[in-house]
């Protein structure tokens, strides 16, 4: 080796690879082995976001791939730093978000022998059920082809979590700079086209225009996909009524007349062909079944994944392909099939709608006092309604299901939630992606005890001064917080009504308010947005507002002792 030779180590080459492959930040913590691999991502202009809690900033990557069609990153340590990784990481496999967790890990030979080393555990296979795909690169001259491998498969086809392993050895170690540069490079085209069948096109159409009472329901993977106009020309072409599922609200604005939201139960119940444009027939959807569905109801069904088909009811006209290039082929051909949506449906569904939108007016009407959910969402609801473009990320139980209702949505990819898995403590790390990735500012709608998963991170949010405003609907319950108990300690579902969670925002420097009415929330609301900084609002609510499980009570089994149905001698 000659003294002019310039080595580069496995720290630089993973940045170099992030840094070909578009990736500009990094959401994680630091610790053994990594923890030079943060300083170096800082230096060469990677904004480096660093959390409190792994999951967290697992969550934040996974928001920030759903925004941007590119994969976020989290970057955490081995052991236990992993392991607190993959649950934002399956999160985000199941919703098809993609996403890359880059974990250093101890060393192989060691680990492989169960030695006891450092944090010893088998990453690698850990994270396969949970992941997409999972590889470990055990070279440092496989860095470059790792991060390529893994940013490909986190983003072609149906999206999701890819895990990537790094042994510290193998950062640790060095190459010569010259030949390094050839190990790094750019992927071309990493999630190609795939454009349906024509016959399945038309199919499709034949389908949607013999329909009676046609629906189309739009899935956060509509969302995802940024076909926005294309979706639009489509619906707005044929007049078929949509139905837009949580994350996919503002696809096109909840105030359009054609949005079947207000009417849900009964567009669900009577629809007899239904198009499903990046949506799945899950729980979310109770699997397709009747009687929540029609019996006779046929789905039209487009996917990039041919194995979604046929999982919870038969396919009738499976569309295969991206969204954006089947929704182009149905628009392109409806014009030589029109479809004709009985006036009979549509005025059906209005007249449910306008019955469902004046039973709604006079909740939100409701003055009481204290505050129940209802009176407080109106007053979010009032303010959001002047300010369109924030982001809105919305958690809890009560909290969700009935802000999911009120809060209507103007603008795509403007609303974050638990999504497919109904998942509590995404709160805070898709806040703090929403404001990194856009810049704009964002209200994180939290239930007291959604909030408490992931609450420390308002520090995070303070220390990079995020324009991220919490609302915490606190009325001091999992549920509700009045619940009797049967002992001296509180009952399993009660947290603290009166908490003041304003004081967090204080203890880091952000704004706190602790509101009793709908006009200091209104208020306090509209201030904190304005002034894009770090802010708590704690709505003081009533203990006993709210129901358990919310929307999901049915999936809560109730026992035969918790109701007094079994006798204590049983």
């Amino acid at each position: 080796m000659t003294g002019s030779t310039r080595l580069i180590d496995g720290f630089h080459l993973v940045v170099d690879a992030l840094k070909a492959n578009d990736v500009d930040t990094i959401y994680g913590i630091v610790g053994i082995p990594i923890t030079d691999l943060a300083r170096v991502a800082q230096a060469s202009g990677i904004r480096y976001i660093g959390f409190r809690q792994e999951t967290s900033a697992g969550n934040a990557a996974a928001a920030a791939g759903f925004l941007t069609r590119r994969p976020g990153v989290c970057l955490t340590t081995s052991g236990p730093g992993f392991l607190n990784g993959l649950p934002a990481l399956a999160n985000a496999t199941v919703n098809c978000f993609p996403m890359i967790q880059i974990s250093g890990s101890s060393n192989r030979a060691l680990v492989d022998l169960q030695r006891g080393d450092y944090q010893d555990i088998d990453q690698l296979n850990a994270a396969r059920p949970f992941a997409k795909a999972a590889y470990r690169i055990g070279r440092v001259e496989d860095i470059g082809r790792g991060v390529a491998r893994a940013v490909r498969t986190a983003i072609s086809g149906r999206p999701g979590g890819v895990y990537l392993d790094i042994p510290g050895d193998v950062l640790g170690q060095a190459l010569d700079a010259a030949a390094a540069a050839d190990t790094i490079w750019r992927i071309v085209d990493p999630a190609p086209r795939q454009l349906p069948a024509p016959e399945a096109v038309e199919r499709a159409l034949q389908m949607l225009a013999q329909a009676r009472r046609p629906l189309i329901v739009l899935g956060k993977g509509a969302a995802y996909a940024q076909a926005d106009t294309v979706i639009r020309e489509f619906v707005e072409a044929t007049g078929i009524p949509f139905l837009p599922m949580s994350m996919a609200k503002g696809l096109l604005p909840d105030s359009h007349p054609q949005s079947a939201a207000a009417a849900r139960s009964l567009a669900i119940a009577r629809a007899d062909v239904v198009l499903l444009v990046g949506a799945r027939l899950n729980w979310l959807l109770d699997h397709g079944d009747s009687p929540q569905w029609s019996a006779d109801a046929k789905f039209v069904q487009v996917d990039i994944a041919p194995s979604e088909f046929d999982s919870n009811q038969p396919i009738a006209a499976p569309l295969v392909g991206d969204i954006g290039s089947v929704m182009s082929a149905l628009r392109d051909a409806v014009g030589a099939q029109p479809i004709r949506v009985p006036t009979e449906w549509t005025a059906e569904l209005a007249e449910r709608a306008a019955r469902n939108d004046a039973k709604m007016r006079e909740r939100l009407a409701e003055d009481a006092h204290p505050m129940r959910f209802y009176n407080a969402l109106a007053a979010v609801r009032a303010v959001l309604q002047e300010n369109p473009d924030v982001y809105v990320v919305n958690e809890g139980a009560n909290a969700l299901d009935l802000a999911r209702n009120v809060i209507g949505m103007e603008v795509p990819r403007h609303r974050l939630d638990t999504g497919t898995w109904g998942v509590m403590g995404i709160g805070m790390g898709y806040a703090i992606a929403a404001a990194v990735e856009t810049g704009r500012p964002v209200v994180a709608i939290e239930g007291d005890s959604a909030f408490g998963f992931s609450g420390m991170e308002v520090e995070t949010i303070c220390r990079y001064r995020l324009p991220v405003t919490v609302v915490i609907l606190n009325n001091g319950g999992v549920y509700r917080g009045d619940e009797s108990s049967n002992g001296a300690d509180p009952a399993p579902t009660v947290l603290n009504a009166r908490a003041h969670h304003e004081l967090i925002a204080e203890a880091f420097g952000g704004k706190g308010y602790h509101v009793t009415t709908p006009a200091e929330l209104c208020s306090a609301l509209a201030e904190a947005i304005d002034s894009r900084s770090p802010s708590i609002i704690d709505c003081e609510l009533d203990p006993a507002a709210g129901v358990e499980s919310g929307h999901l009570a049915n999936l809560n089994p109730t026992s035969a002792a918790a109701t007094g149905k079994v006798s204590a001698g049983a």
